[in-house]
């Protein structure tokens, strides 16, 4: 029953995160980087404490009490996944939310997952999983075998791309989106996904303000098991470190390409730009507050990120095909992204229940 609820709270994390794009498709004569640092500030700055201090009265507390090297740490792996969120968007917008989402979040996965595993086989520490483990378990080998079979359906999707270009014969598709560009795309992919993993490396790091917040819990309600809001003290710090990655860089792009009038300008749809981007904001935090919940029921940091990057891949990827990403194209090709979307189904569900079944 555990594993159940950690699976549906992963699965509902997902479909926030592979949804919050989709706001900021409907925002209207704003350039990227208006948007994307308006629904940034929800993101990141706003919501985050108010979700803390819903859930942990005492995050200010814990914060200020908590050594500065935790604190550097969180917040540096926080910079550095926010240069990832930063090319993430730019991802998307050269390759589609589908086939962005999947090359990128699938990288994010497999380097999200396995790299603590490999720092804690050399510097153990109690209750962390090392990457023995994933060889010498049944739980780790199903793992194993699940992330495998995702990779093979991050694969299949980005096949499904590289098919999509060849059958538009062009940069463009039916989603209106005319700046489709696979090959400058799979470069910012590369570069995302890589440094997005480190939002992971970030939670690992801020575990001791996680930590006191579980201990606050378990002391006051004995009897109620894992806290499952611990992890949102330390999205606070993290997203301190994508703040200033992101509102610098959109700062400079505002001032190059002298955007940033956007913000007032009458001419454009303003109350509902904002009201889109605050939503889109919203949503993408609400990915973490649920993964923080799938962790403390499923109790493994490898396997909550595993399936919370399938998640996100199957979402984005059943978005675009709504979103008419893939209209127009070959039969083959539109028969390979279902069959890449199949395959990450298969491997959500081995992974999250790999301690079941092993």
């Amino acid at each position: 029953m555990q594993a159940l609820l950690g699976v549906i709270f992963h699965f509902i994390g997902g479909a926030a995160s592979g949804s919050f794009y989709v706001p900021y498709k409907k925002v209207r004569a704003w350039s990227w980087e208006s948007f994307w640092i308006v629904g940034g500030l929800f993101s990141w700055l706003l919501v985050p404490p108010l979700a803390a201090w819903l859930t942990i009265p005492d995050f200010a507390r814990i914060i200020a009490d908590t050594p500065s090297s935790t604190l550097g740490y969180t917040y540096l792996f926080g910079v550095l996944w926010g240069i990832g969120g930063l090319t993430y968007g730019l991802g998307v917008r050269y390759l589609g939310v589908s086939l962005g989402s999947s090359i990128m979040l699938g990288l994010t996965m497999v380097i999200g997952s396995m790299i603590p595993s490999i720092y804690y086989q050399f510097f153990p520490a109690v209750g962390k999983d090392t990457i023995g483990m994933f060889f010498s378990t049944s739980w780790g080998l199903y793992t194993m075998f699940g992330l495998a079979i995702c990779i093979v359906g991050v694969y299949l999707c980005g096949l499904a791309g590289v098919r999509k270009e060849r059958d538009l014969g062009g940069h463009s598709d039916a989603s209106g989106n005319n700046e489709f560009n696979l090959s400058l795309g799979l470069l910012v992919a590369i570069i995302s996904g890589v440094l997005s993993a480190c939002f992971n490396f970030g939670i690992e790091a801020g575990k001791p303000m996680a930590n006191v917040a579980n201990d606050l819990w378990k002391a006051a309600h004995p009897n109620d098991g894992e806290f499952l809001f611990q992890n949102n003290v330390s999205y606070v710090v993290i997203l301190w470190g994508g703040l200033t990655t992101n509102f610098i860089w959109c700062l400079f792009l505002n001032i190059r390409n002298k955007t940033y009038g956007n913000y007032v300008d009458a001419q454009t749809p303003l109350l509902k730009n904002y009201l889109l981007c605050a939503l889109a904001g919203t949503t993408w935090y609400l990915q973490f507050f649920f993964y923080g919940m799938g962790e403390s029921k499923l109790g493994n940091g490898a396997s909550s990120w595993i399936l919370h990057m399938a998640f996100i891949i199957l979402l984005a990827n059943v978005w675009g095909v709504v979103l008419k990403e893939w209209k127009g194209v070959s039969k083959k090709t539109y028969l390979t992204i279902v069959s890449g979307i199949v395959v990450i189904i298969v491997s959500v569900i081995i992974v999250g229940f790999a301690k079941e079944i092993g």
